[in-house]
């Protein structure tokens, strides 16, 4: 197993890397694009092909500057980076094997992403049908020239658009330079997966590549019933399903989120505590770079820059007055534009809160409800024992240390502070109660306590903690949290967050547990470890080898065809579905499908969509409905027919009929139907 360590050069020697310098700038290039991109169109009233060749050429630039500003020392201190075993001329092959398997995860995934058969567009998964819907919907509407930052296309009842998405927005930016849409997602899709995997590999060596494409728990071991290769973690009772199948495929923000994540922990971890010289100051990712990756996460995966920002200030507590004094620097310097991107995918902050006390995560939730332990170690295996041992581990370490001082006053506070505004937070939402108020005493009790004993004795903190225990520090806070507070409306969601728990414990999982075991045991927990994920990985994958319908190609060109002319701000009344042609070309409906109104946390859609149906009925008011809905168009195609097909269609009388085809039929309710010409006898 001693294959899992990354290769390099002789142990006194520190060589230059050029992959992390292209790893860097190719990041830059995708942040700068998509930060360039918004800027100048928000400013000239939306995107077009001028700005979107702006955008990239400055991106280009920023990009070769990260690229020349980067270094990366590979130094003896990265015990990831060695192989002691005598085998070292086989070091690298399990690397190899590794990266053979992400590369047909990546082939098969985005290559068949979205792809043409015959008259129907077509995808490989069935669980990215909604997702691809909704992201083709942004891409296209921003590609339409929409002002910026733009009303949300799938509720009328929203100003702004709810949504990360920055990875969308670039590949609108690919598309109005030419890029065919399909083209574009796929491209983006495998050069993702390049940076991925070699972020991965940086951050935790082939262990940590492993973790993350054959996560899992004992789903899959019904493979040793029948030898059928299924996705077995794809059903309903089990919640830790398939990374790579089930959100970076699916949930288009992680494509740029975690490979810009893992640069930004591996940067922290390089800087912080790896390196002989002094890096305070600069590190191996220069400040601008590292900052501009930080601050601008939010409009790319808002789950992705909390479980940062607790990393940060996990690190601040585990640091030394350096390491302090530079994360102080970044948060501070980040506050402002971060602040700006929340702002802009919250609706301007009118966007209510979904921060919830709910301890267990999904253990007591619908189909995923089971019994504690076995809720735990079905869906997980022995990844939980393993974790536990080694937090065991890192705790008896730190006890032992000098700092056990300081990180029990840090622990103390975070525990007394976190219970403090959670209790306040629970009383101002809801109700005064009696519960919660003792939860106020005595937080503010061991506050007190802290305090006394920090004036009494010191905080300390000196000297910074050894690696291991800060990253496992901030891998516990993280799964807490991932843990006790809902963080989306669907509490599966709450795995946005979670995942880094799990991808920050993975390298130090190996170094300072696995891999001090004799090399029969490390196989035997690795299999145990990834083996279920592995045939659930590659089952999926092989699963509708013809692809799954997604639309009609034909329709869907006609209808952008007709739409062409019509005003970009106007808005449709249609079914509410994932891939209807209005929205699949990037045009604003009433309601998009009510499953995505509900993620985005739009719990009044019931009343929208009651509304939504009088009016397509041909209610006797439904003018007045088509006012208060602000409808401009009525489109009436194949889904308007099946689900409306009692409607009286009184607009056919007294609208203007704006376009039709084989597809349906548009309606122009702010122009009246001219008068039939008079018959002469």
């Amino acid at each position: 197993m001693a294959g899992f360590h990354r290769s390099g050069s002789s142990p006194d020697a520190e060589s230059k890397s050029s992959e992390m310098k292209w790893l860097s700038g190719g990041l830059t290039f995708v942040n700068f694009a998509t930060i360039s991109g918004l800027l100048i169109g928000m400013l000239t009233g939306g995107l077009s092909t001028p700005v979107a060749f702006a955008a990239l050429i400055l991106a280009a630039a920023f990009a070769l500057f990260a690229y020349l500003g980067t270094s990366d020392p590979k130094s003896e201190a990265d015990a990831l980076d060695r192989d002691t075993s005598k085998a070292s001329k086989y070091r690298n092959l399990p690397i190899w094997i590794l990266a053979g398997f992400f590369a047909i995860f990546a082939v098969r995934s985005f290559c068949w992403l979205l792809f043409v058969d015959g008259t129907e567009l077509k995808i490989q998964s069935p669980v990215n049908l909604g997702d691809l819907g909704l992201h083709v919907t942004h891409i296209n509407f921003f590609a339409n020239g929409v002002r910026l930052w733009p009303s949300n296309p799938i509720y009328v009842v929203s100003n702004h658009l709810r949504y990360p998405a920055g990875i969308d927005f670039f590949n609108a930016l690919l598309l109005k330079a030419n890029v065919d849409l399909i083209r574009g997602l796929v491209w983006v899709g495998l050069l993702a997966s390049v940076a991925t995997f070699y972020a991965f590999y940086r951050w935790g060596g082939g262990f940590a590549i492993a973790g993350f494409l054959f996560n899992g728990g004992l789903a899959g071991f019904q493979f040793l019933r029948n030898f059928k290769f299924v996705d077995y973690q794809d059903v309903n009772n089990i919640a830790w399903k398939s990374i790579p199948l089930t959100m970076f495929v699916t949930q288009r923000g992680l494509l740029y989120a975690l490979p810009a994540g893992l640069v930004l922990l591996w940067h922290w971890r390089e800087k912080y505590f790896r390196s002989k010289e002094d890096r305070h100051r600069s590190g191996p990712l220069p400040f601008w770079v590292e900052l501009s990756l930080y601050a601008s996460m939010p409009l790319f995966h808002l789950h992705t820059f909390m479980a940062l920002s607790i990393v940060l200030v996990c690190l601040f507590v585990a640091g030394d007055p350096q390491i302090r004094g530079h994360v102080l620097t970044l948060v501070l310097s980040a506050l402002i534009p971060a602040t700006f991107f929340v702002w802009l995918i919250s609706d301007h902050f009118q966007a209510g809160s979904v921060l919830e006390f709910h301890p267990g995560w999904a253990q007591n939730e619908g189909e995923f409800k089971m019994p504690f332990f076995r809720f735990w170690f079905f869906n997980f295996g022995i990844l939980v024992p393993l974790a536990l041992t080694l937090i065991g581990l890192i705790a008896w370490q730190l006890y032992q240390s000098r700092e056990a001082k300081r990180f029990g006053l840090s622990a103390a506070i975070a525990i007394g502070l976190g219970a403090f505004v959670l209790a306040c937070w629970r009383i101002g939402r809801h109700a005064f109660s009696w519960r919660w108020a003792v939860v106020i005493f005595l937080a503010l009790i061991l506050l007190a306590w802290c305090a006394a004993r920090t004036v009494k004795g010191g905080f300390g903190g000196k000297e910074k903690l050894p690696e291991e225990v800060a990253f496992i520090f901030a891998a516990t806070a993280i799964f807490i949290f991932f843990f006790s507070i809902k963080t989306a409306p669907w509490i599966w969601d709450n795995l946005k967050i979670g995942i880094w728990a799990y991808f920050i414990v993975l390298p130090f999982l190996w170094r300072q547990l696995i891999a001090q075991w004799e090399l029969p045991i490390r196989a035997v927990v690795c299999f145990a470890l990834f083996a279920s994920g592995f045939v659930s990985l590659f089952g999926g994958l092989a699963a509708g080898k013809d692809g799954f319908g997604f639309a009609n190609r034909g329709e869907v060109d006609a209808v952008g065809f007709a739409v062409r002319k019509m005003p970009l701000e106007a808005r449709f009344a249609a079914w509410p579905t994932y891939n209807h042609p209005l929205l699949l070309d990037g045009r604003k409906v009433v309601m998009g499908y009510p499953g995505h109104l509900w993620t985005q946390g739009f719990d009044e859609y019931g009343k929208t969509n009651e509304l939504l149906t009088k009016l397509m009925q041909g209610a006797p008011n439904w003018r007045d409905l088509s006012r208060t809905l602000h409808v401009r168009y009525i489109f009436w195609g194949g889904e308007e027919k099946t689900n409306y097909a009692s409607s009286t269609r009184p607009w056919e009388k007294t609208a203007t009929l704006a376009a039709s085809g084989t597809w349906g039929a548009i309606y122009d309710l702010e122009q009246a139907r001219p008068p039939a010409p008079a018959t002469t006898q």
